[in-house]
């Protein structure tokens, strides 16, 4: 089973509502593939502390497990950050 994180940037043009949210959470929970998720709080840099890049811009996550890449897809089409013009980032979790 290959596992995934989607990283959801802060990025929407407009906000989504409740419903968007619920309905999209519906789908992910009835795929089978999503296996939970979060907002992300408060963040702290550990180490240099001028990195070129950070993760200001990252809001949440959710972590999804397919072997079906084209179903994960197509079901992330239906995000409300990607429905409100915003990113969502879909990163392949290594297998150790």
């Amino acid at each position: 089973m290959n596992q995934y994180l989607l990283l959801i940037h802060g990025n929407t043009k407009s906000a989504p509502n409740d419903q968007e949210w619920e309905s999209f959470f519906v789908a992910a929970r009835t795929s089978g593939m999503f296996q939970g998720g979060s907002e992300v709080g408060a963040k702290e840099i550990i180490g240099d502390q001028t990195p070129i890049h950070t993760s200001a811009h990252i809001e949440g996550y959710m972590r999804f497990d397919t072997d079906d890449k084209p179903a994960l897809l197509a079901l992330l089409q239906q995000h409300p950050i990607v429905l409100h013009g915003g990113t969502v980032e879909l990163c392949a979790l290594p297998k150790s």
